[in-house]
């Protein structure tokens, strides 16, 4: 398993983090992924969590840019 850790930033610069735990069947490192991600985001870090199914922080600043913060792997059930 991994886990994608990724924040929420406002115009304060005010900070909510949060992750998810996801499987990794390929058993990619983190290098690896990090590397994959780095592709698709937006200027290397950027990301819409509704568009990849991810939890929104903040509700009131929906359709807002998160950061990618990064992965590490992680054994079954640890978070």
């Amino acid at each position: 398993y991994i886990k994608f850790s990724y924040l929420f930033r406002d115009a304060g610069n005010y900070k909510t983090f949060g992750f998810v735990v996801l499987s990794n069947p390929g058993g990619k490192s983190p290098e690896e992924i990090d590397g994959d991600l780095h592709r698709f985001l937006i200027d290397g870090a950027y990301f819409y969590p509704e568009k990849v199914q991810l939890p929104v922080l903040d509700e009131s600043e929906k359709r807002m840019c998160y950061e990618y913060e990064r992965v590490k792997v992680v054994s079954t059930g640890s978070k």
